[in-house]
């Protein structure tokens, strides 16, 4: 797949029309907001060290993630409060559970302040690309690929945390290999975020540029 600039073509929104329903009471916008309110139990048990259940929820909020989808293009239930309310969802489940992991193990902040820098600046970009009127389309592979590296890292984390806790662990792994299968996995995850955020500053630039050339086409970004 290319990542020239000249892929990256703008869909502008004509006025009054848009390619998504402006209903608000779908199905995957109830699953959004139930992954939301999922947020609060999730750090409640996860700072109890209530660890099983902690990840029991963030397990369902990632299946819920998927189906919704899958629900909205389905039975063409997408809409533009969807738009907001998915990668709102995700963002603050993202945002919870690394917060919840600094706790636990402080040096995993470096990949917190990038994930939370990567949104923020991600939150700029896509409100300048909204402004001009264009439609922020879906997330690429490679800011995917930084999510499932994120709860990779997290729920390895949590493992060791449970294994070095329980009296009888079903497989014993040291602290120090703990700690250093864990670094290997957060460089990983830094690596493959700082990766997407140069990448989606491409994009949206590439964005910009066809759309102020007067192109109407399509484009992609979200997460």
């Amino acid at each position: 797949m290319s990542l020239g600039k000249n892929n990256y073509t703008p869909q502008l929104e004509s006025s009054g029309q848009s390619s998504l329903s402006n209903r608000a009471l779908t199905i995957p916008n109830l699953i959004s907001l139930i992954r939301i309110l999922l947020i609060t139990p999730f750090v409640v048990f996860f700072l109890d060290k209530e660890y099983l259940v902690a990840t029991i929820i963030i397990v369902v909020s990632g299946i819920s993630d998927c189906f919704d989808g899958m629900i909205a293009r389905k039975f063409n239930q997408e809409s533009e409060l969807g738009k907001i309310l998915d990668p709102l969802a995700d963002k603050l489940t993202l945002l919870a559970v690394g917060v919840c992991i600094v706790v636990v193990e402080p040096y995993f902040l470096p990949i917190v302040v990038i994930l939370v820098a990567k949104d923020v600046l991600m939150l700029i970009g896509s409100s300048k690309v909204v402004k001009k009127g264009i439609i922020v389309p879906k997330s690429m592979w490679y800011g995917k690929l930084g999510t499932v590296l994120f709860y990779v890292s997290v729920t390895f984390i949590v493992l060791v945390e449970v294994l070095q806790n329980a009296e009888e662990p079903i497989v014993y792994i040291s602290k120090e290999t703990g700690m250093v299968i864990s670094m290997v996995l957060l460089s990983l995850t830094a690596a493959v975020m700082i990766f997407a955020l140069i990448m989606y500053a491409k994009m949206y630039k590439g964005i910009m540029e066809k759309s102020e050339s007067g192109d109407e086409h399509s484009a992609s970004i979200t997460e």
